[in-house]
């Protein structure tokens, strides 16, 4: 699957499911992530310290499965939407964009990538190209590239509307951590204007034809907004899947251990990783 297949897939209906790459930086793990029958990943620069090289060295080796790679950049700045592109990513996610131009600047870097200053612009603000065979040349360039924009705080909400009238949007991400603390509510994914501010995100993007990723980290929260119109499924991440597989196969053996010995034996908590 390419970024083209993934975006088809959505617009026909379908839900798509990956999750996030935290820690992996060997381009060898490309062969579990590919057996583990997921649509895409999502190659974390914001809060993960992974270097340039390190990111398209992954993206390459995943260019050898059917696992589509999609990078969160630092910041919603056009100069990190081409690297990651450049780079081999099939698309981007824009984290924490609040204004319309923010978006303008994401979008106009991801779909008309090379094109840059006054001419991307002016395409974003009057659609208009320096030629009709740089509009066609620039449409099949760029045709597999995935746009998701982050919609992470209060104010991002307040102007969802506009931001979706931008063309070229093709997932609104709602990343609930900042969310929350946005709301005042750190983390508190129950507290009902947590629940309305999510709602909204999803409903008025699906009124724009635009779908929605939730990103959280248990099965229980995932459901809940994939019943509520969620279709991009972006959920847990490499090392929470790690910590979480140690603890469900450990736990028991290390309670047999402490019968049999007598000793104590130090338990595996809950993975504390924010994303």
């Amino acid at each position: 699957m390419n970024g083209e297949q993934l975006k088809q897939k959505i617009r026909g209906g379908g839900i798509v499911y990956g999750t996030m790459l935290s820690t992996i930086r060997s381009p060898r793990w490309a062969i579990p992530i590919a057996g583990l029958g997921l649509d895409f990943v999502i190659i974390d620069t914001e809060h993960s310290p992974r270097g340039r090289a390190e990111v398209a060295d992954l993206i390459v080796a995943l260019e050898n499965t059917s696992v589509v790679p999609i990078v969160r950049i630092p910041i919603p700045a056009s100069h990190h939407v081409t690297m990651a592109i450049d780079a081999g990513a099939h698309g981007i996610l824009a984290p924490y964009c609040e204004t319309v131009e923010e978006v303008k600047e994401v979008v106009g870097a991801t779909k008309w990538r090379p094109l840059k200053g006054e001419l991307v612009r002016r395409v974003m603000d009057t659609g208009q190209f320096p030629s009709d065979d740089t509009k066609k040349y620039l449409e099949n360039r760029n045709r597999s590239n995935i746009c998701l924009i982050g919609i992470e705080s209060s104010r991002g909400i307040e102007n969802l509307v506009d931001i979706l009238q931008i063309p070229g949007i093709d997932g609104i991400f709602v990343g609930p951590n900042d969310l929350s603390i946005s709301l005042g509510i750190p983390d508190q994914y129950d507290h009902p204007n947590y629940v309305d501010a999510v709602r909204r995100v999803i409903t008025t993007s699906k009124s724009y034809g635009v779908p929605t990723l939730v990103h959280h980290q248990s099965v229980q929260l995932t459901s809940q907004w994939l019943k509520e119109g969620a279709r991009f499924v972006l959920y847990g991440s490499d090392a929470r899947f790690l910590h979480e597989g140690v603890r469900v196969a450990f736990s028991p053996i290390k309670e047999l251990g402490e019968k049999l010995s007598g000793e104590t034996v130090a338990e595996i908590g809950e993975s504390d990783e924010i994303l």
